[in-house]
């Protein structure tokens, strides 16, 4: 492969370029690493993308959502080029099963289904997503489904709502609020010891009807508690200026 200040890239060049990076001859860091070692790489990397997108609206600036976009991608390709190297599956592999879910999650755009609205179209990949997933074995329960390793206050929301569908109707908005109520009572009138697993219950109890209350609202418990901590660290700062 040429190597030039002016050459465009593609992507093939791209996957070249980590194979070289992973190979015999290549980077002392890329070729020690593993899918375990990246996991934090790509968890910083998405974080980094997300706040390219934040950025870009605010400034109308494309530089760096293009960047974190490459970035993302580098995890991709790199995870793809270890399972390449042990025999599991290659970059290739990702792209032809990817395109197929696609073509099948989208019946009513490659098939004869059909979908009026945006509604019509999520229900249709809900339902062959469910049929896909019959019988997997990593699969033990609708619930453990769910990946452990999605931000808490996320992870929350889907499993209450996977419990109202699938085993018995959850709470209304007015039941959370009074057994958020309760939580807060007992708040209030707990004698409080330093580590104690009575407060954490009941601390999660409180986390658990928030977030039962912002699913039923429609509310992103993630952005809401972010815009709130942006503007606690505006309050701050601002107050700080002024000294």
């Amino acid at each position: 492969m040429i190597i030039s200040e002016s050459k465009k890239y593609t992507y093939e060049d791209f996957l070249e370029i980590i194979k070289m990076l992973r190979g015999e001859n290549g980077c002392p860091w890329d070729r020690v690493q593993t899918h375990e070692s990246l996991k934090p790489c790509m968890m910083e990397e998405a974080a980094e993308l997300l706040a390219s997108i934040r950025i870009y609206g605010q400034t109308g600036n494309p530089e760096n959502m293009r960047e974190e976009l490459g970035d993302v991608l580098l995890q991709v390709v790199m995870h793809a080029e270890i399972a390449s190297e042990e025999g599991l599956f290659t970059m290739e592999d990702v792209v032809d099963e990817v395109s197929r879910k696609m073509i099948r999650r989208h019946p009513h755009v490659f098939g004869t289904c059909s979908a009026d609205n945006s509604e019509e179209a999520l229900a249709n990949w809900e339902e062959i997503k469910k049929e896909e997933k019959k019988d997997k074995e990593w699969i033990v329960s609708p619930l453990r489904e769910i990946p452990q390793e999605l931000p808490a206050l996320t992870r929350a929301s889907k499993v209450l709502k996977r419990i109202d569908k699938n085993y018995e109707k959850g709470n209304s908005y007015v039941q959370n609020v009074e057994a958020l109520q309760e939580a807060v009572g007992a708040l209030k009138s707990y004698d409080h010891k330093p580590d104690s697993r009575e407060l954490e219950k009941i601390v999660g109890d409180i986390l658990i009807c928030v977030s039962d209350i912002a699913r039923i609202a429609r509310i992103s418990q993630e952005q809401v508690l972010s815009d709130r901590i942006e503007d606690l660290i505006e309050k701050y700062e601002h107050a700080l200026n002024e000294l």
